[in-house]
């Protein structure tokens, strides 16, 4: 998903997918005409709103769903705008959110989805103090179409909106071509309307691809292909998710945003939830997030009872955690569907020898580390891909074994820290002595820490090496880590990944590929040592792409020996948990998401709490 830093924030409805129906057969693209408006029934809001207080340790930086790149603001984006799909919070199966159901083309490279005729778009009245439906010139109310649907899939793939998640819709139809095109170019508007989606009509869209990528319904839920206001778009410019400005389709809407101190998020009545999914829906009329810079004065406030939900300071979690703590019961640690590692910029003099950068991932002590250092619920990782995505080889002792334990099959640390004492001299740094590593990391409590504990293993392990830490604040890191310029780069970095949909094509291709990723580690089938490698991971991946499910598999598994074992361009760490504290009057689910209106307060006992 999105680029993490390392501390990751926090209606069921049966998906009819008819699959092998058949080809398609091809239709003129629809871009005109104006959607028939379905009459929707507000859902009252009560009397004295049922409030949700939270935590919020990480600001958004956007609210734009086709700008979005971390985790805190997806988390706001996500109850915000409706996708196609959305994902199952136990699963990570696609279920129907905007559209009702899908067609698939025997050879899957062509999906037609079936939306909703009953979802409005939506903005915060301020002056009326609510939800109001937005209306056209002529008093209609505004649905979202499948208009706004390809509006908002070529806007992502548009070179000019710059989005950084644009590489996620690569497998939709002409979507690099116009992403990666010069858009001075002459036939620069017909690669932008080549584009693979089109409205057959108002509210049903085809979406072509270029391969038959089975899991593109999980693609479909990603936040950077979902439906925005086109008109309110080319008003307003990047002004449009201004919080007296913006419109929006989910379950929730923006009530105000006070930089710095809280975001307020009030519930959507015309949302068809609240009506279809009333078994399941929530309670939560009013989501205030509260924006701490020290998760310490979260906590302090929890224990105040003035927030229900938040999560631990690295610092307390053991004490929390214990089961003769008054928080035991409210505690909760909830493994994610991220994975933090070490990255190595390969191109850096002093990591671009491959057995540098192998005997620095072979010196980490995970098992320490996860024990000692994070002790919340973490797993020590030997495979970039976290285990809840298909196609993940965690815990494989095939791959990176020297990541493993004993235990598990793998090499165990003290054999490992040996043969990287081996591996640095045969480098020519024997004890480390002559290299100087510059680590970059996110100037957090936690990041501090295991920055710290890995320079004390690499310490531990090459007494002579000199390492020099490098901590940021957030914007910045992500600054110097998307910056081309090599020589501002450090030789090292500290992040985590988290999966924008739960398959190893996000993992691997989509984010290490040379030629189609972030590829922060500026791989290059050029390097003189390993360009061969890279060149192979690079063809693997994208066979993977078209291959079967156990073809996949094995084809996965060679990547992750390529990215780990033999390039060494990627360390990884652990696999994440969240360590949460929720009070007991507030029901709630911890998928990788929020799905705040699912979530139920019970407004008495938290009231009598807060007296």
């Amino acid at each position: 998903m999105k680029r993490e830093n390392l501390l990751i924030t926090c209606v069921l409805l049966a998906a009819v997918v008819l699959a092998g129906c058949g080809p398609l057969a091809p239709v003129g693209r629809n871009v005109a005409g104006t959607a028939a408006t379905t009459p929707v029934t507000a859902t009252p809001v009560t009397a004295t709103p049922v409030t949700l207080h939270m935590s919020v340790l990480q600001e958004p930086s956007t609210l734009d769903p086709g700008l979005a790149y971390d985790g805190a603001s997806i988390a706001v984006i996500n109850p915000l705008f409706l996708g196609l799909t959305e994902l199952d919070p136990e699963t990570q199966e696609p279920l129907p959110a905007l559209a009702t159901d899908w067609a698939v083309s025997e050879d899957s490279k062509t999906w037609t989805f079936t939306l909703r005729q009953d979802v409005p778009w939506v903005r915060y009245d301020q002056a009326a103090g609510k939800v109001a439906e937005v209306k056209d010139e002529n008093g209609n109310v505004r649905m979202v179409t499948a208009h706004d649907v390809v509006y908002g899939i070529q806007r992502a793939c548009d070179a000019r909106t710059a989005s950084p998640y644009a590489y996620v819709l690569y497998v939709i139809a002409g979507c690099e071509a116009v992403n990666t095109a010069d858009v001075a170019a002459p036939d620069y508007g017909e690669l932008l309307e080549s584009v693979g989606a089109q409205a057959i009509d108002d509210f049903t869209v085809q979406i072509d691809l270029n391969y038959g990528a089975s899991y593109f319904g999980q693609i479909a839920s990603v936040w950077t292909a979902r439906p925005v206001p086109a008109a309110l778009v080319a008003e307003n410019a990047e002004g449009w998710t201004a919080p007296d400005v913006i419109q929006s389709s989910g379950p929730y809407a923006l009530k105000q945003w006070v930089a710095g101190e809280e975001i307020e998020l009030v519930k959507n009545p015309f949302w068809y939830g609240w009506r279809e999914q009333a078994d399941v829906a929530g309670n939560i009329d009013l989501i205030d997030m509260i924006v701490f810079d020290d998760p310490a004065a979260a906590l302090a406030m929890y224990r105040d009872n003035a927030l229900d939900s938040t999560t631990v300071p690295l610092a307390e979690i053991e004490a929390i955690a214990d089961p003769q703590s008054s928080f035991a019961a409210e505690y909760r640690a909830v493994p994610d569907n991220a994975t933090s590692y070490l990255g190595f910029i390969t191109q850096k003099p002093a990591v671009s020898d491959a057995r540098v950068r192998r005997a620095l991932s072979m010196a980490i002590d995970r098992e320490t580390l996860v024990r000692d250092i994070l002790k919340g619920g973490q797993i020590p990782a030997n495979a970039f891909t976290n285990p809840l995505n298909f196609g993940s080889a965690a815990g494989d002792p095939a791959v990176a074994p020297w990541a493993l334990s004993a235990e598990a099959g793998g090499t165990g640390y003290p054999a490992a820290a040996e043969m990287a004492r081996q591996l640095m001299t045969e480098a020519g740094y024997t004890d480390g002595a002559g290299l100087r590593l510059v680590f970059a990391f996110e100037a957090s409590e936690q990041g501090a820490a295991i920055a710290q504990a890995i320079t004390a293993m690499w310490q531990t392990a090459f007494p002579e090496i000199e390492v020099v830490l490098q901590p940021q604040e957030w914007e910045v890191f992500l600054d110097t880590l998307n910056n081309p310029a090599l020589e501002d780069k450090p030789d090292a970095y500290l992040l985590g990944w988290f999966a924008d949909y739960p398959h190893a094509n996000n993992w691997l291709h989509e984010v290490f590929s040379p030629s189609q990723s972030l590829n922060e580690t500026m791989l290059s089938p050029d390097d003189p040592q390993v360009g061969d490698l890279v060149a192979e991971l690079d063809a693997t991946t994208i066979a993977a792409q078209t291959a079967s499910e156990a073809e996949q598999l094995e084809l996965y598994k060679r990547a992750e020996q390529l990215l780990v074992d033999e390039i060494a361009a990627v360390s990884p760490l652990y696999y994440d948990a969240t360590n949460h504290l929720t009070k007991p009057w507030l029901v709630r689910d911890y998928g990788v998401l929020p799905y705040f209106q699912r979530w139920t307060i019970e407004p008495q006992a938290q009231a009598s709490a807060q007296q």
